[in-house]
């Protein structure tokens, strides 16, 4: 069967991609603008993907297209969706055509462990397949990034465990629910909810009720893994829960799951010892003791998933270094929440001490293009030493929102201003923290070899 599909280069739509080529399937497809790591992904597996949405597709590289699998990132009006249309052709969305030939599949249903949360899916799903992986069990998966100790962002085995990156989203321009609630996952980790997406849900109340939807798809014999410092996931399961419930936390010994003021993991009062997790920050200490959890449901063992953790590789685009020059070190990163921002800083600042941080954002979200968290913004970036904001794209004043952060925040709306302010900036052990949710045009190589050609203070 060929499938073709709409939004190819996205992380998720990009990981359906490589399960469908594992599949047997012959996979095409078509997006706006693709950039690493997903264009690389796509490349290294020999799909062809074609740059934009013409109609034309119907008559060349899609031509014997038995379905079309539409990403939720394409609406009404883009000119590829109505040929499809008018033409009465055979569509699905990314997350149905998944349950439906991978996660539910009749001849083989899958025990799914769904990662839920407003922030860390990507690199506590990435744990979890880490755990899993080492412990033999081979789960198949997809994460909305590449974990680097696998290098795919999915895959197929015939393991009985799928890991997947549960997002709210909405699923596509024709089904308005939440990506997750097509998963049924026996397995639910509810990391932590704050409000985002402000394109699709009006306020905090609204998300949560998508993530009471997650909930009834849970079966009694499954297992709610959640967080217990977050009100909202409180607010979630005080509507109804009808499944076997752990809790996690920092320290709180209420929690199943949490730590001691020396960062050793206790589970109803059983010491494990220190919970060494190679990714640093709070942030990943709280996804670790989720993911140890979740693995744990499925059988394996606490000491064998904390000697996983230790050795857990990371995620592309999380603290990720993409170079150094002249003795400055450059880092990627996928924040784009308020929150997330402040988490990732905190994580630069435990790993290098006292060197110098030099913020780099791109508010280019759906939820930072609005507007919605512009107010969070300067607080959120308090703790670097300097705040480079690009403002092209944006309709709001990113200069007054930073305000608060005088002289160490400037914005521009032209890149390559931006690109010569930071390189005069910066100076040797100094530390660049790119975030962004997109390919920020670029920045990445464009501010080392910028770095390389420019004579700064080394002082």
């Amino acid at each position: 069967m060929h499938i073709h599909i709409l939004g190819i280069g996205g992380t998720f739509m990009g990981g359906i991609a490589a399960i469908a080529l594992q599949k047997g399937y012959k996979v095409t497809g078509c997006d706006g603008a693709m950039y690493p790591p997903m264009s690389t992904q796509l490349e290294k597996l020999g799909i062809d993907a074609v740059a934009g949405y013409d109609a034309s597709q119907l008559e060349t590289v899609a031509k014997s297209a038995q379905v079309f699998v539409i990403g939720n990132a394409l609406s009404r009006g883009n000119p590829l969706v109505e040929a499809i249309l008018d033409r009465g052709l055979n569509y699905t969305s990314g997350p149905q055509w998944l349950s439906e030939h991978v996660l539910r599949a009749s001849d083989a249903p899958k025990h799914v462990i769904a990662v839920a949360g407003t922030h860390g899916k990507t690199t506590t799903a990435s744990m979890v397949a880490w755990i899993l992986e080492s412990a033999g069990l081979s789960p198949g998966f997809l994460i909305g990034g590449i974990p680097s100790g696998f290098n795919v962002s999915a895959r197929l085995t015939p393991s009985p465990y799928f890991v997947i990156e549960a997002d709210e989203y909405d699923t596509a321009f024709f089904d308005k629910r939440s990506k997750f609630l097509h998963y049924h996952p026996r397995t639910a980790i509810l990391n932590n909810l704050e409000y985002d997406h402000a394109d699709i849900f009006p306020d905090l109340i609204s998300i949560e009720t998508q993530f009471h939807h997650l909930v009834r798809t849970v079966p009694h014999s499954g297992r709610l893994i959640i967080n217990l410092e977050s009100e909202s996931i409180a607010n979630v399961i005080a509507r109804g829960c009808w499944s076997e419930v752990e809790t996690f936390a920092s320290t709180s010994p209420t929690a199943h799951w949490h730590l001691t003021d020396n960062g050793e993991l206790l589970s109803r009062e059983f010491n494990h010892g220190a919970l060494s997790v190679a990714s640093p920050g709070l942030m990943n200490q709280m996804n670790a003791m989720a993911a140890i959890a979740a693995a744990n449901h499925v059988g394996v063992k606490v000491s064998d998933a904390m000697a996983a953790m230790a050795t857990f590789p990371g995620v592309a685009r999380r603290l990720q270094t993409r170079g150094v020059a002249r003795g400055v070190t450059l880092y990627d990163d996928f924040a784009h929440h308020p929150t997330a921002i402040h988490a990732t800083i905190a994580a630069l600042r435990q790993k290098i001490g006292d060197a110098r941080i030099l913020a780099v954002f791109e508010p280019r979200s759906n939820t930072m293009k609005l507007g919605t968290m512009r107010t969070l913004l300067a607080s959120s970036l308090r703790d670097a030493n300097a705040v480079f904001c690009y403002s092209g794209g944006i309709d709001w004043d990113a200069q007054e929102a930073l305000a608060p952060l005088g002289a160490m925040a400037m914005t521009s709306s032209d890149l390559s201003v931006l690109i010569d302010a930071v390189a005069r900036e910066a100076r040797a052990g100094d530390h660049i923290l790119v975030m962004s949710n997109g390919g920020f045009n670029g920045i990445h190589e464009k501010l080392l070899a910028r770095l390389d050609a420019e004579a700064f203070d080394k002082k």
